[in-house]
């Protein structure tokens, strides 16, 4: 629960930093879940519990979670968690790391085994210079100190229609005195030493906190054996006050106490006066009010020593000195408080430097298939990658080259980066400049007897003949389209026929037969890598490396995820050379599919859509429709170009009907892959399609380094 407290504001700050990733946070303590379920609701997207620290279950988490960062907080140091982070291509880092006293010699006797552990973390953030200089000894190499999470502590004072602020304005108290975090050793019962002191007062209010839930019924039976007039913090509200008010409140909840401090005129804080080390002490000081501590402040050497240093803290020898310390705070704080608010204020700021520093250490993830279907994966992806690399070379041995310069944009994984798009952005800029575009695409999935079909602007012709793709470029009605396999014949045609001056190779980075001028390759920034490895054990064509014959690479979808910088890091690891471009695509129209009509994306909103599409990447739509609003009551998923039937279609207008859908949404790739009668087989629900548009950062630089190469 302490770590939870304390890496608070750095979650939110995470929050803020990657407003595109889901947080997820773990905990190994029922009062940690607990107190993160309540303090981090709205902030994380889920809290579980952390696995045991076994290879399968490490894997299982990593597999199902497939985070592009892990963060550790203080001296949580697993070796099957660091080792399986570190091969599923994540970030690894420690924050607010801290080794106490007590665990230092036994960590010191283990100073073999820790390198090879810390060896796969990428940076440790300690909290002072000493914590650092015990990670080294440990054999830690990148670690710096961080400062401490807990400065940055946000001190929130509970809301005033809560239960405990209702109940002091009802008993309206001269003094509060606020007993933190109790606990006992085998020699000091701190609850003991607090009821025995508070017996001695007059006109004080008590709020008695123990440390662990397992304490609040033995707390119990103490203030009913001495007597006490006492009330349950989970009894608010059915017991009442009653005629007789309660001197004390038992505050047997989770994760309240830090409100709360703001009502108290005195903290003594738990853990000090029994052996365990100390708790945090910045809570209450961030408040402005003077804590009281034991002899026993271990854990928190640096903090203990700051506050004394500046006399922002009140200490106590032993239990017996208890009772006189709080009555001299509550007649005269004599600026204690004070003290301690500005000592605490004067070393924040460690949460914005960890969350800077996580952003350097924020990867692009693989993902590795489970076993045994891994072991026959990775025998196929070798097979796949010597047969890829025999193709390409009997391939460029019988490389053709066009009578007109060539423009490929392709990519390396399998499914949708934009190419489509992108393809007809670099149409369109070619067109301003007075060039005379083609475009060259495959046809994927088409049925014609032509072999190779060259068409003219905005051409009639079926999906079946053309594919989905060609349909697309037929319709926005930018550049003749030659469609076949055999790109350099439709090249030629386009040349012939239409007067096409530049050539556009759609999906043309594997296909090395057709001589190109200039290779854009386009990196999805939502998977930009495939998991890293070849099909079947990833997603790739070809191994990542073959990135470096791109003359130009833009990475896509950079609106739609916090990966961006990570996968720029990436890309100039296997490219240091071709320059590197941002792109986004942008929602341009709602088009009804009945009638045609275009309305703008401001103007139409669907709240309660049923959403299907055939998409490489379906993630990508799914993104797009959030950030246009867009609400889906309900979505089905095919594979990539599918043709859609009239029996699947009758039956999706059923399931989304049942869903409560009142519209359908997809894509226009989608759109074109219908069968005849679509708008009937869906009524009576309307269906709306996507157009989108591709906006590239930099198009200038980018036309001006294609325009120099086609000079060449």
């Amino acid at each position: 629960m302490g770590e939870i407290l304390a890496c608070l504001e750095f979650a939110r700050g995470l929050r803020a930093e990657f407003p595109h990733s889901r947080l997820f946070v773990s905990t190994s303590t029922l009062a940690g879940r607990a107190t993160a379920e309540q303090k981090l609701n709205g902030t994380a997207d889920g809290v579980f519990f952390a696995p045991v620290d076994y290879v399968f279950a490490v894997r299982r988490v990593l597999r199902a979670l497939k985070p592009s960062l892990v963060v550790v907080a203080e001296t949580e140091m697993w070796p099957n968690l660091f080792r399986e982070v570190r091969r599923s291509g994540a970030g690894l880092a420690m924050v607010n790391g801290r080794i106490s006293d007590k665990a230092l010699p036994k960590y010191l006797r283990l100073r073999r085994v820790f390198p090879a552990v810390l060896a796969a973390v990428d940076t440790i953030l300690a909290q002072t210079e000493e914590m650092r200089q015990r990670f080294a000894a440990l054999g830690a190499e990148r670690v710096s100190v961080g400062g401490n999470l807990k400065y940055d502590f946000t001190a929130r004072a509970a809301e005033a229609g809560s239960p405990v602020v209702q109940l002091m304005e009802r008993v309206r108290p001269a003094k509060v005195w606020i007993a933190a975090s109790t606990m006992a050793d085998e020699r000091v019962d701190e609850d003991d030493a607090v009821i025995a002191a508070w017996r001695t007062m007059r006109g004080v209010f008590l709020i008695l906190v123990p440390r662990k839930p397992e304490r609040f019924e033995v707390v119990a039976d103490k203030l009913e054996a001495a007597g006490v007039r006492y009330l349950r913090r989970s009894r608010l509200g059915q017991d009442g006050v009653g005629a007789a008010p309660p001197e004390v409140l038992l505050l047997d909840s989770i994760g309240e106490l830090g409100g709360l401090f703001g009502l108290a005129d005195c903290v003594f804080m738990g853990g000090t006066l029994a052996a365990r080390g100390g708790h945090n002490i910045l809570e209450p000081a961030l408040f402005g009010k003077t804590v009281i501590v034991g002899p026993h402040m271990e854990n928190f050497t640096g903090i203990a020593e700051e506050f004394r240093a500046a006399r922002a803290v009140v200490e106590v020898g032993g239990a017996e000195e208890l009772a006189g310390a709080v009555e001299a705070v509550l007649a005269v704080d004599g600026g204690t408080g004070e003290r301690a608010r500005a000592c605490a204020e004067a070393r924040r700021g460690a949460t914005a430097r960890a969350v800077a520093a996580m952003r350097e250490v924020y990867r692009v993830p693989r993902y590795r298939p489970a076993m045994p279907w891994y072991v026959a994966a990775w025998a196929l992806a070798r097979v796949w990658r010597w047969e890829g690399r025999r193709r390409q070379a009997q391939y460029y041995s019988r490389r053709r080259k066009l009578d007109a310069p060539v423009i490929s944009v392709g990519n390396l994984t399998m499914g949708g980066t934009g190419k489509t798009p992108c393809v007809l952005r670099l149409a369109e800029l070619l067109r301003e400049r007075g060039r005379k575009p083609g475009i060259l695409t495959r046809g994927y999935g088409r049925r014609s007897p032509a072999p190779v079909l060259a068409l003219p602007l905005g051409a009639a012709v079926r999906t079946e003949e053309s594919g989905d793709e060609a349909q697309i470029f037929l319709g926005a009605r930018v550049a003749p389209v030659g469609i076949g396999a055999d790109r350099y014949r439709t090249g030629t045609l386009l040349k012939e026929h239409f007067g096409a001056d530049v050539m556009l190779l759609d999906d043309g980075f594997q296909h090395v037969r057709l001589a190109r001028n200039f290779d854009v390759v386009l990196v999805d920034a939502l998977n930009p890598f495939g998991g890293g490895e070849v099909f079947p054990l990833g997603r790739l064509r070809e191994p990542v490396e073959a990135l470096g014959r791109a003359d130009a690479i833009v990475i896509t979808r950079v609106e739609a995820t916090d990966l961006g910088p990570a996968v720029e890091r990436a890309v100039r690891h296997w490219n240091p050379r071709a320059p590197i471009f941002r792109a986004r695509i942008e929602a341009e129209w709602w088009v009804e599919h009945r009638t045609g009509k275009h309305i703008r994306t401001e103007e139409l909103k669907l709240e309660k859509a049923g959403v299907f599409c055939g998409l490489g990447n379906p993630q990508s739509f799914y993104r797009t429709l959030e950030a246009l609003g867009t609400g889906y009551v309900d979505r089905v998923e095919f594979e990539d170009h599918h043709r859609y039937r009239p029996h699947e279609l009758t039956r999706m207008a059923e399931q989304f009907r049942r869903s409560g859908a009142t519209a359908l949404a997809t894509t226009e790739k989608d759109a074109v892959n219908l069968c005849d009668d679509a708008g009937e087989l869906l009524a009576p629900l309307p269906l709306y399609w996507l157009k989108i548009d591709m906006r590239i950062e930099g198009e200038a630089e980018l036309l001006a380094e294609i325009e120099r190469r086609m000079a060449m």
